[in-house]
């Protein structure tokens, strides 16, 4: 129950939710419908003056025209009188004068009836052309006006059916519904999902992505949004450029398209699809009944220049084949230059140690040389020893060997 207070007498008193859903419809309903009959009343104006103004056209031509006649027709009468006013030489010529002016004058008077009559045609023409063009316009009105009036009458009903909490959950529902009644016949590869990541503190509504042969080639990130008749607050759709271009671009999307219900009397905004990428880039304002076609839109614009994007990553793909190919080639001859001086450097380090090497069997062939010639020193030496010589300094040793071979 709700309390509400009477402007006039001051008296409080209560009033159920639905009791309040209907003074506040009938307030809305009032102002809508005194809204609806001045913007009525505003273009009946404007086709009075169109009508008006074709009217007096019309006219001023036909004036013109009947001006032009009697010019022409005064030139005649003027003709006429210089030959009257030349026949003076006899009865006979001046009677033939008359005759032949007379019929001259009447030719012209069946000319001019004949020029009448088909300028009356070409009046009553133009006279028709003007009915069937003002019927025409009246058709065409009446059609906008009906339109317009079905379109308003859908909303106003969405709006109404919902709580002040699930206005902008059911315009959700209401994009998602029309997008997946299309999905199996126009988007069949398409991605078509709530953006749920919020890992860089916000997220849109849906993200749009659609793909041909496993390569995506557009993707929208959208935005929906609305609030309720009796809102006091009002926001703008500009209050939320901002924020749709920054999740445009955490999420990696081409396009930013914001479907809105706000701003119900702003002119620019029903008109159609309004293009903001003066302000954030490839952003665009809609209304919910242009949310297939502008996706159609879109999506066939991209997938018209995805063939020179293929045609431009072959080529991205074979100058990065040519720039792997030299990367490789300078890393081959690297590498070969590394291992040649390293072979060089080990080829240099063995002859080194082969140099050495016989240097030290040099030193040993050396050695063993004068070894040789010790030896056989040695030999001559031990050639020429004997008992006598051994004994020489030894007495005693010597008479022991004596003493021996005495034995013997």
């Amino acid at each position: 129950m709700q309390e509400i207070k009477c402007p006039n007498c001051g008296e409080l008193f209560q009033i159920d939710e639905s009791g309040y859903a209907q003074i506040v419809s009938q307030v809305r309903d009032n102002e809508f419908a005194k809204e609806l009959e001045r913007r009525e009343k505003e273009l009946n104006e404007k086709h009075e003056n169109d009508v008006r103004l074709a009217r007096m056209e019309q006219e001023k031509a036909q004036a013109e025209q009947l001006s032009q006649k009697d010019v022409e027709l005064a030139e005649k009468e003027r003709q006429i009188a210089e030959l009257q006013a030349k026949l003076g030489a006899s009865e006979t010529e001046k009677a033939l004068a008359v005759a032949q002016a007379i019929s001259g004058k009447e030719k012209e008077l069946s000319e001019k009836e004949s020029a009448i009559v088909k300028l009356q045609g070409e009046l009553e023409s133009e006279e028709t052309k003007r009915l069937l063009d003002e019927k025409s316009l009246k058709e065409q009105y009446e059609a906008k006006i009906k339109s317009k009036d079905e379109q308003i009458e859908y909303y106003k009903d969405f709006k109404a059916r919902q709580s002040t909490k699930m206005v902008g959950e059911s315009l959700e529902q209401h994009c998602q519904i029309q997008f997946n009644s299309l999905r199996m016949t126009a988007f069949p590869n398409a991605y078509f999902e709530k953006d749920n990541d919020a890992a860089t503190g916000s997220k849109g509504d849906f993200i749009f992505r659609d793909y041909e042969n496993g390569t995506e080639f557009i993707s929208i990130m959208f935005e929906m949004k609305n609030e309720a008749d009796e809102t006091k607050t009002k926001h703008k759709n500009e209050d939320f450029f901002k924020e749709l271009d920054k999740d445009r671009r955490e999420k990696k999307c081409e396009y930013a398209v914001l479907v809105s219900l706000l701003e119900s009397d702003n002119e620019l905004y029903n008109t159609g699809i309004v293009d903001v990428s003066y302000k954030y880039p490839k952003m665009y304002v809609i209304r919910p009944q242009f949310f297939i076609p502008m996706i159609t839109l879109l999506r066939n614009a991209a997938l018209n220049s995805l063939q020179y994007q293929q045609e431009l990553q072959v080529v991205k793909n074979q100058q990065i084949d040519i720039l792997h190919f030299e990367e490789n080639m300078a890393a081959f001859k690297d590498a070969f230059a590394r291992n040649y001086r390293l072979a060089s450097e080990r080829f240099q380090t063995a002859i080194d140690e082969i140099d050495k090497t016989i240097l030290h069997l040099q030193k040993t062939k050396e050695a063993l040389l004068r070894s040789k010639d010790n030896l056989r020193l040695a030999n001559n030496k031990l050639e020429d020893v004997s008992i006598k010589k051994l004994t020489k300094n030894a007495p005693s040793v010597k008479a022991m060997f004596d003493e021996l071979h005495n034995e013997d």
